[in-house]
């Protein structure tokens, strides 16, 4: 039932409740091992024989063992706490990059209304090839430049060999160039798109573009927001 009402719930709600449920189960757990413990304690106590005491080294010891567990159990629920605390804070922070123009860095481009661009750098002038693949691994689309060294950007209108126009979402795409001495290399390359959310996924922020979803640490760049209308 715990499981079923935390996927219902929102992704930092459900990780808040996770960590609150697994704090409280092990803590409740550690309480009923701690009291039997100590039951059998005084129950040994009273019964002991006054010739043979019992060793009171070992009570002791596993009374610093439970007090350790149980702090640790704490820490770890405090944890989760503010782990849920800073991502939800990074999430309000940054609905600010929506509608916003961004270059990250990923192997898929997001076409976005018919349109979508990469950067790349060339070590040399010269003809850069660059593939756009679907999801399948079928390639729809390349492009052919005539690269400067340096910085380079080239743009898709989102159609095929054809000519018909693709639909908007994510599409991988692979560049290659010389080099000095004339062979062939994969050129690294960043994409450009939109952001168009922020989501919460695997205990981390992610960035969407479109069809496309990132770590923030792929964020390169973010356009300036375009100034109010006088």
């Amino acid at each position: 039932m715990a499981l079923a009402t935390n996927a219902a719930l929102p992704a930092s709600t459900a990780v808040t409740a996770s960590a609150s449920a697994s704090g409280s189960n092990a803590l409740g757990s550690l309480a009923n091992n701690f009291q039997n413990f100590l039951t059998l304690l005084m129950t040994q106590l009273k019964n002991q024989d006054p010739t043979s005491p019992l060793d009171t080294n070992q009570f002791t010891s596993q009374l610093v063992q439970f007090t350790s567990v149980e702090q640790q159990i704490n820490t770890n629920r405090s944890l989760g706490q503010l782990i849920n605390l800073t991502q939800s804070g990074q999430m309000i922070q940054s609905s600010s990059m929506v509608g916003r123009r961004v270059e990250v860095a990923s192997d898929s481009l997001s076409l976005q209304n018919g349109n979508a661009t990469v950067k790349f750098a060339s070590p040399v002038d010269g003809p850069v090839n660059v593939a756009i693949f679907a999801a399948n691994g079928s390639k729809v689309a390349d492009g052919l430049v005539q690269a400067r060294t340096g910085s380079n950007e080239w743009s898709w209108n989102g159609r095929n060999g054809n000519g018909a126009l693709l639909r908007d979402g994510a599409y991988r795409v692979a560049i290659t160039g010389n080099n000095a001495d004339g062979t062939t290399r994969a050129l690294p390359f960043t994409v450009m798109g939109t952001a168009t959310g922020v989501s919460q996924q695997d205990n981390s922020v992610k960035l969407q573009l479109g069809g496309v979803t990132v770590d923030f640490s792929a964020v390169k760049s973010i356009a300036p927001a375009a100034a109010p209308a006088q």
